[in-house]
């Protein structure tokens, strides 16, 4: 850092050099401050700062009272941990429980920075800070990042990543339709994709979001996009929803495409040619008994509710009536899949389906009499809130044999998002979110793909995969398992906050942070800290905030971080959300 700006390379640093040194280091600290600390560290009154000057001004530019503290609770000479010190740290600070000794080394071999301390088994201040602020001191459990749940349980008992409208990067009447959305979903581990199929020129069928101004991309180079990208980052399936509006003679050009361009990555049968009693796991594996028949019952028009607006009602008739589903078995070298509703569909379309067919919704009872497991549901979030509200423990047992896919209404024409916790709390595996636009429900759905190695599946909890449960959102007690559960958060302090976007030179944030609970109505709730003046810096908080969680198993915790403003709405800093069973207990640092 010291040479990169040290601008006239003579080995000394002026107060402007120093100013530059702190931009480069995403420092916004305010100037009367940093000529004191720089004043303080000047102990030869030159003007200048060298050599060991230098590293004084860093080290009061990096300490912090609250982890010096800390470190001193337990270090006996208040200069290093011994291995046994840090070793009591992490049993009753971080309780860690398993192989503390172990762990104690690899920490100091890993962050102490100092040759002697390491070889005498010590973690001396500035290594016990490098460890706070690495992966090891995050709030996520880092077992939970990589790949720990059972994934051989059949595709409807997990959420899975889910994304609407993928083509668009911007707003949904006049945005920008392109690669870039798929690419970025399945980066970040989707695994259900939205397409919508239009007559093109040319005998081309075309991707956009129909009768609006928004671009257009061909169908061919979104499914290059996805034989190139599907299983970057997840090895597991991926859902294709066809939102098919082409004439027949497009249709048979949408299957030749996809066949042709996806070879052996598109599914195109069973591997045995018979139809499951139970959906396949996301490892591809068949469960349950087998019947001999692959044709269902045909689809009709979906009903409307009294409560769907025409919007909605016309959405859900469209793509019941015309919109499929496909999926992709695990890994680059097993097969995709599509699937699509047999009214107004070519031949060669239609039989590009093998799971995930989409049937009008007509009530849970007859859904249990005549669907089939291997058929999925699409409903409007108002329809969908309505059996929430009427028929909640029904809908997550209906949720425990079949997927279940809630789209956005379509008066959302502003690219809002409706909160998918909600479906959520009855087990609804995909609820489609727009990524258009930064708002709190597309902060909260990275939440659950982040777990579990990044695949885009998370098992749902044993009480939403029990198809006799008697869990309703609405009255928590009737979930089997302990009572409720106190969560207690400790707020310390910030570092290197940023500004407000497009905030006046030298304007410095008067940050606060709220804490956040979605789950069940039970356990809504957010609490916040006083705000402290002026000091984006180093703000110290030491506020303790207690909430009760009544199902745990399907809390999220979101920590905002807001800018006070008396006169105005608080601006966004920043946030972080996570599943309250990714939570590792102790000290804990929060990106």
């Amino acid at each position: 850092w010291f040479q990169k700006a040290d601008k006239n390379k003579d080995g000394r640093m002026n107060f402007k050099e120093v100013q530059r040194l702190l931009k480069m280091m995403n420092v916004d600290m305010n100037e009367d401050h940093a000529l004191r600390l720089f004043q303080a560290a000047d102990k030869s009154e030159s003007g200048t700062l060298e050599g060991e000057e230098f590293v004084l001004f860093y080290k009061a530019l990096t300490q912090r009272e609250e982890v010096l503290s800390l470190f001193q609770d337990f270090s006996e000479d208040g200069k290093k941990l011994t291995l046994l010190e840090l070793v009591d740290f992490l049993r009753q600070e971080q309780l860690e429980d398993e192989g503390t000794e172990e762990l104690a080394m690899e920490l100091i071999d890993k962050y102490e920075p100092s040759e002697t301390a390491r070889a005498r088994h010590a973690l001396s201040a500035d290594g016990f800070l490098m460890y706070l602020c690495s992966p090891e001191g995050s709030i996520f459990n880092p077992r939970h990042q990589a790949l720990w749940q059972d994934m051989s349980q059949p595709l409807c008992h997990y959420f899975i990543s889910s994304s609407h409208n993928t083509y668009l990067i911007e707003d949904q009447i006049r945005g920008q339709s392109s690669i870039e959305g798929y690419i970025r979903a399945l980066k970040r581990g989707c695994r259900c994709l939205e397409v919508d199929c239009w007559d093109g020129p040319n005998g081309e069928p075309m991707v956009y979001h129909g009768h609006t101004f928004t671009s257009k991309i061909p169908f061919r180079e979104v499914v290059s996009t996805l034989g190139k990208y599907a299983f970057k980052t997840s090895d597991y399936p991926v859902i294709l929803s066809l939102e098919n509006h082409c004439s027949m003679e497009q249709q048979e050009v949408l299957a030749q495409q996809l066949k042709a361009i996806l070879g052996e990555q598109l599914l195109t049968a069973t591997t045995d040619g018979r139809v499951p009693t139970q959906l396949p796991s996301p490892e591809g594996k068949k469960i349950g008994r087998l019947e001999d028949m692959l044709d269902g019952p045909g689809d009709e028009a979906p009903d409307v509710s009294d409560d769907d607006n025409g919007a909605e009602a016309e959405e859900e008739r469209r793509r019941v009536k015309v919109g499929g589903l496909g999926w992709g078995l695990a890994g680059s070298a097993e097969p995709l899949d599509t699937a699509v509703d047999k009214e107004s569909l070519a031949q060669a379309l239609s039989d590009c389906i093998v799971y995930c067919k989409s049937v009008s919704f007509r009530g849970f009872q007859e859904a249990r009499s005549h669907s089939r497991p291997s058929e999925i549901s699409s409903l409007a979030e108002a329809k969908a809130r309505k059996l929430i509200r009427d028929a909640g423990n029904e809908f997550v047992r209906h949720n425990t044999w079949q997927l279940t896919r809630v789209y956005p209404s379509g008066m959302r024409t502003d690219s809002s998002n409706y909160s998918p916790q909600e479906m959520w709390n009855v087990g609804c595996q995909i609820g489609l979110l727009t990524g258009e636009m930064p708002q709190v429900p597309c902060q909260m759905a990275p939440s659950t793909p982040v777990q579990n190695g990044r695949c885009g599946y998370v098992l749902k909890p044993p009480f939403m995969r029990d198809e006799e449960s008697l869990f309703n959102p609405s009255d928590p007690s009737s979930r089997e398992g302990p009572g409720p559960i106190t969560l207690t958060i400790q707020v310390i302090s910030g570092q290197q906050l940023p500004k407000v976007a497009n905030s006046k030179d030298g304007a410095v944030i008067d940050p606060l942070v709220r804490v956040e609970i979605h789950g069940v109505p039970a356990d809504q709730a957010h609490q916040e800290t006083k705000y402290i003046e002026n000091n984006g810096f180093n703000p110290r908080w030491d506020e303790t905030l207690q909430f009760q969680l009544h199902v745990p198993e399907l809390a999220l915790v979101r920590f905002v971080v807001e800018d006070y403003d008396k006169t105005s709405r608080n601006d966004f800093v920043g946030q972080f959300t996570l599943a309250f069973a990714n939570i590792k207990p102790g000290e804990r640092l929060l990106p």
